[in-house]
């Protein structure tokens, strides 16, 4: 089928009808088809059973005519038989019924577009491949013809053999045929009879026959390419014969022309190159008597030390040697030798006379010169250089660097001035040592004349430098360094100067006269390394083209000035490195010394010695890692030392404590307004240094005092071996063997029998207008931070450490003084009989004093303090602070404690002191025993605290006790069973004269007139006596 196969029907069953079914299939199109369709349309009929009765479904008869409207074979399925008649069938004739006109509506093509829509792309697809497929089948046709025809071309020659081998046995064409084989010959002529003899000649006859006209078939077939080769043959002949012809008279051409023309101009040529070899033999002697004139000069000039002209005759030499004149010349094979000999020698002239140009003169080291400096100026010696100087440096150095530039070896004559540079330095600053050390060992510490023991001891000669150097006092190991400080310093500038001179040399001195020479110097020495490391190479078994040999000379001269300007600048960084081990080897053998110092001191030794790193750093243009750990690991060491001494001596203070009020001379007033001061970093300024000697010798008093071996060593632990720190302040305070409260108040009251008063007027500090009474240990404390103030100033490095050194000198004080007072402590290391309200309140101003300096002490470190660690590291002041806040708490509470517990005390008679309210009245009006000693205790305790806490404090303490009484009373009040009347008097003079106790204390719970709210007892005595004595 050439047309698409229409939906729903199957190809083989169009097939299986062949034509006449698919002639009865397009009438049925044409009259029922368009009635199926005509069910589609949207018009319709105007009766749809009848439409339906005559209708038939298009798909289905064409699936199936056979089939019936209900799907089944039956007796319904004639409808199809006027499309596919059946045999024997007797409507096969019948013709369907005609329709109505105007049943069926109009079909135009416009009703099959959804079908076409549908069908389009599909049927598309479908064409193409068929297209593609009969492409296909006609190349595949065109391409077997093609091969038959080539076959039947290739056939044409040897089809006769073919023939043969095809009609002819294949016994006749095998090697070993031979009818002298009796096998072969029984195969080819079997004898049975005489007529099948005949028959077999006749058979071979015709073989034969065969064979003769196939053969001359192939001879006819190839005849016509064999006569064409064989006068190709004969043509080719003809033409060789005349070819030798002409030879014959070339030949003799030839001859006749050798004899007459090219003798003569060959005797002619061979008197031409005699006379040629003989003028250059002439050239060469004289070439030879050149050289031998340069070697001559070259040794007279080596010998005389003159390295430029040495150098220009070498350099035309070794350009003679690497060329060809000398090749062959038997006589000069050693110059090769004799030139690296004499360079060689230029090269040890010229690096002997830049070492000696560029090291500085050690006439400044003689014993004289160096005793004449330090006698005029005690302190250390000035550097000073020339502009004189300087200029005639270049001028010295300019022609022997340009030497070396162009032997190629000024990196290794750099090499050769840093060793020489560093052991000259460290001689020189082992020549100063030895040279002064005597003298200032000899000195007495505060003055000039000799010691009388040291004098002994240099005149035994027992006495090593190491000992002399630890014998120094800081003053005169400070002078010492200065001295050693200058010579270093002198020799370090000269070197400076001359990197500056090589540097500017490399860089070709342009507008300079000698710019030209540099410039050529450069490329000279260049060139030079690139031949020293091309020989390298060759020797080495490395084999490389010249090409790549030009393509590396760029980066050989780079690579050259490289290794010189690092060479250059290497050798100033090593003599600063060896000048660096050297004071640092002087600041070693004193390292147990110098952190004993006195902070002064210890200061001058640190500022010189970032004094000389800062000088020499510049000079050499990177870090001393090596000196600088030094000096810091120095200024640890003294940061320890000095925290460690202190930490024993609060220590030891603190256990001799005896917790009283003392004078606050007026140099503690000035570092509490240093600390608390917001215009200077500084604590303690340099006017106001003397000021403080008071407080050193205070300070230095304790120390004294302190000859217990057991409080030298520092130990602040607690008898279980722990360091209490504020955070268990509880259990300090539960520390056993307490002190009652009875025994606190009743000492009070013997100190006031005995009128054991403090001063009238005691000097407090004041801090940003609030004042504060202290004590011996606290103002000790005050100096030490001052101090430790002074040490972060003076070493910004170690601000870091100073903060955690205050930090825990600050938790010692909190956490001892918790321990001595809180715990009773003091009873057992100060002597102390008790501890009483008054050492409870001076503690608590100690401790609400440092609180209140902690901020400003916060503020001061935090200035040296980086700011990627300043929250961590003041964040542990910050929780010092806090452990202070709680610690005062606890000395509060403590307090109230034991007011709470003298109440209870009282308390506990109240009972017994009711039963005798009920006896008559004797006259006495006043107040019961147990109200008056219950007020006296109360205003005692006022008494002692109000002039020396803080008005905030003793507010906070007596609401808390006023508190505490009015519950407590009100409750005991409460249940107390009074029925008489003279019980009621007597219980309302005991509550009103509490009552006016109660409100004479200072207190938070305060109304709007300043007086105290009513309390609990208030609200009693009002509900039962209405606020009026009984009758």
């Amino acid at each position: 089928m050439d047309g698409p196969v229409l939906p729903g029907m199957p190809s083989t069953e169009l097939q299986r009808n062949g034509g006449s079914s698919l002639s009865k299939a397009g009438s049925s199109i044409k009259h029922g088809g368009t009635t199926a369709l005509s069910k589609q349309s949207s018009s319709g009929f105007a009766n749809q059973s009848d439409a339906s009765h005559y209708g038939q479904s298009l798909a289905s008869v064409l699936n199936n005519p056979h089939l019936g409207k209900s799907g089944i074979y039956s007796h319904d399925s004639t409808w199809g038989t006027w499309l596919f008649p059946v045999p024997n069938d007797l409507n096969a004739e019948a013709v369907p019924p005609t329709l109505p006109s105007g049943t069926l509506t109009e079909i135009s093509k416009s009703d099959f577009k959804v079908y076409l829509d549908l069908i389009s792309e599909p049927y598309s697809r479908f064409a193409d491949v068929r297209e593609h497929a009969n492409r296909e089948q006609s190349n595949e046709g065109n391409a077997v013809a093609a091969a038959d025809l080539e076959a039947e071309g290739r056939g044409t020659q040897g089809e006769g053999l073919v023939a043969c081998l095809r009609e002819i046995p294949s016994l006749y064409f095998d090697e070993d045929f031979a009818l002298e084989k009796g096998s072969t010959f029984q195969a080819a002529c079997p004898f049975s009879s005489l007529p099948q003899n005949m028959l077999l000649q006749e058979k071979l006859s015709h073989y034969l026959d065969l064979v003769e006209v196939h053969l001359v078939k192939e001879i006819s077939a190839r005849s016509d390419s064999f006569f064409k080769a064989l006068d190709q043959l004969e043509d080719l002949n003809s033409r060789i014969v005349g070819s030798c012809d002409q030879i014959h008279e070339l030949q003799a051409t030839v001859n006749v022309l050798s004899e007459n023309l090219i003798e003569p101009a060959r005797r002619v040529q061979s008197l031409e190159m005699r006379r040629h070899n003989l003028l250059a033999l002439i050239e060469k002697l004289k070439f030879v008597e050149y050289v031998n004139q340069a070697i001559a000069a070259m040794r007279l000039l080596v010998a005389a030390a003159d390295t430029a002209g040495s150098l220009d005759v070498i350099d035309d030499l070794r350009l003679l040697l690497e060329g060809d004149e000398l090749v062959g010349l038997h006589c000069f094979r050693h110059l090769g030798d004799q030139l690296t000999a004499a360079m060689e020698s230029v090269n040890s002239v010229l690096a002997a006379d830049f070492v000696r140009a560029a090291v500085h003169d050690s006439a400044d080291l003689e014993s004289s010169a160096i005793m004449a400096k330090f006698n005029t100026k005690g302190k250390g010696f000035v550097v000073h250089v020339g502009d004189d100087e300087e200029n005639g440096l270049r001028d010295q150095l300019l022609p022997i660097v340009v030497g070396l530039l162009r032997t190629s070896k000024l990196p290794a004559v750099l090499r050769v001035y840093r060793e020489t540079l560093n052991t000259d330095i460290k001689a020189a600053i082992r020549t100063v040592v030895a040279e002064l050390l005597p003298v200032l060992f000899t000195r007495a510490p505060d003055g000039d004349l000799p010691s009388a023991d040291r004098q002994a001891d240099m005149e035994v000669g027992g006495v090593s430098l190491a000992y002399k150097l630890r014998g120094l006092s800081a003053e005169s190991f400070v002078q010492l360094l200065s001295a050693v400080f200058a010579t270093v310093q002198a020799r370090l500038l000269r070197a400076a100067e001359v990197r500056l001179v090589i540097e500017q040399i490399i860089g070709g001195l342009q507008g300079s006269f000698a710019a030209a020479a540099v410039a050529a110097a450069f490329a000279s020495g260049a060139a030079a390394a690139a031949a020293a490391e091309a020989a390298q190479e060759s020797q080495s078994g490395s084999s490389s083209s010249s090409s790549l040999t030009r393509a590396n000379s760029m980066s050989i001269s780079q690579q050259f000035r490289v290794d010189v300007l690092r060479e250059n600048t290497e050798a100033v960084c090593a003599t600063c490195d060896a000048a660096h081990g050297r004071w640092a080897k002087l600041l070693g053998v004193r390292a147990l010394i110098h952190p004993k110092l006195r902070l002064q001191e210890f200061v001058g030794i640190y500022e010189i010695t970032q004094e000389f790193i800062s000088a020499t750093e510049k000079v050499g243009g990177r870090l001393g890692y090596s000196i600088r750990g030094t000096l810091q690991s120095q200024s640890k060491s003294f940061v320890d030392y000095q925290h460690t001494l202190r930490m024993s001596k609060l220590a030891a203070v603190l256990e001799q404590e005896t917790w009283v009020a003392v004078d606050a001379p007026d140099e503690f007033q000035a570092i509490v307004d240093s600390l608390t001061s917001s215009e200077s970093n500084g604590i303690i300024s340099p006017s106001e240094e003397a000021s403080h000697s008071s407080a050193a010798d205070l300070l230095d008093r304790f120390s004294e005092d302190t000859t217990d071996p057991a409080i030298q060593a520092g130990s602040s632990t607690t008898e279980g071996g722990e360091n209490p720190t504020p955070n268990n302040i509880n259990t300090a305070v539960s520390t056993p063997n307490p002190l009652p409260s009875e025994t606190l108040l009743s000492d009070a009251v013997a100190t006031k029998g005995k009128k054991v008063r403090e001063k009238a007027s005691v000097k407090t500090l004041c801090v940003q207008g609030i004042t504060y009474h202290c004590v011996n240990c606290g103002l000790i404390l005050l100096k030490m931070i001052a101090e430790y103030m002074d040490i972060s100033n003076a070493l910004p490095s170690l601000a870091t450490e100073v903060v955690h050194r205050v930090a825990e000198i600050l938790k010692l004080y909190n956490s001892r003084s918790c321990q001595l007072v809180l715990g009773a402590g003091a009873m057992q290391v100060s002597g102390l009989k008790s501890i009483t309200t008054k050492h409870l309140a001076l503690a608590s101003q100690s401790i609400s004093f440092f609180y209140c300096l902690i901020p400003d002490i916060r503020r001061r470190l935090a200035a040296h303090i980086p700011e990627a660690r300043k929250a961590l590291l003041l964040t542990e002041i910050d929780r010092v602070g806090q452990d202070y806040k709680v610690h005062r708490d606890e000395i509060h509470s403590k307090l109230v404690a034991i007011m709470k517990e003298r109440l209870l005390v009282h308390l506990k008679t109240l009972p017994q002191v009711a039963e005798t309210w009920n006896r008559p009245d004797d006259g006495d009006n006043q107040p019961s025993q147990y109200a008056r000693t219950l007020t006296k205790e109360v205003g005692l305790l006022h008494k002692v605290l109000s002039p020396l806490l803080l008005d905030s404090d003793l507010r906070s303490i007596f609401m808390r006790i006023v508190l505490l009484f009015h519950s407590q009373l009100t409750t005991a009040f409460s249940k107390l069973d009074i029925t008489t009347p003279q019980a009621n008097r007597r219980l309302f003079r005991d509550v009103h004269l509490i009552l006016s106790c109660i409100h004479g204390l200072p207190s938070n719970n305060m109304d709007a007139t300043g007086a105290q709210k009513p309390g609990q007892l208030d609200e009693f005595l009002s509900q039962r006596f209405g606020g009026k004595p009984p009758p």
